[in-house]
């Protein structure tokens, strides 16, 4: 089965200072999320196959325009799926599962376990995407997120699947932790 993808819709950030002084480069954070037909929306099925199967294929298409949106490294990522509220919240991860994690490690060359979110909602709701750093989940800077809202979206029978990322770690981080030089790349330390 193939995905129907509705629409697109591409959110940029860009950070200079967050109350310090100024960073160079400054922080860049996307998100690209598609707007997808739910196929499950308003009826029971003990197998997700046509929502795990496809996503791979999806995640490839999302980090390929986040990349371009970010237009530097990515240094972190993240992903989140707004179920519409004639789904259940397992449609939302059947979307993020195993093929659509190896896609967006694969397509940024990360290592680590990817951070999520989900949840069923009205459309226009917002979702935070947590990101974490793409070698190593620990490094403390890159703990952040990105917020993302579809303004006509998810209809009731749609999914709003989402890959957010960033090119550098949090703006003035200065809490320590495990530093990205120190790390690993192991997908934990």
């Amino acid at each position: 089965m193939e995905l129907q993808v509705r629409k697109w819709l591409t959110a940029v950030e860009q950070i200079a200072h967050d109350g310090g002084p100024r960073v160079d480069p400054p922080l860049r954070k996307a998100a690209v999320v598609a707007v997808i037909r739910n196929p499950y929306a308003g009826r029971w099925s003990e197998d997700l196959a046509d929502l795990v199967d496809p996503s791979g294929d999806l995640a490839a298409e999302l980090v390929a325009r986040c990349r371009e949106a970010i237009g530097a490294e990515v240094e972190s990522c993240g992903k989140g799926a707004i179920v519409g509220v004639a789904g259940e919240q397992e449609h939302g991860v059947a979307c993020l599962t195993t093929p659509f994690g190896d896609a967006l490690r694969d397509g940024i060359g990360g290592t680590t376990w990817v951070t999520s979110n989900t949840k069923v909602a009205a459309a226009g709701t917002a979702i935070d995407i947590p990101l974490a750093y793409k070698q190593a989940l620990f490094v403390r800077e890159f703990y952040d997120t990105v917020t993302v809202s579809v303004p006509d979206g998810p209809r009731p029978d749609e999914i709003a699947v989402i890959v957010a990322m960033a090119g550098r770690g949090r703006v003035h981080n200065r809490l320590g932790g495990l530093a990205k030089a120190d790390a690993k790349g192991d997908g934990l330390r």
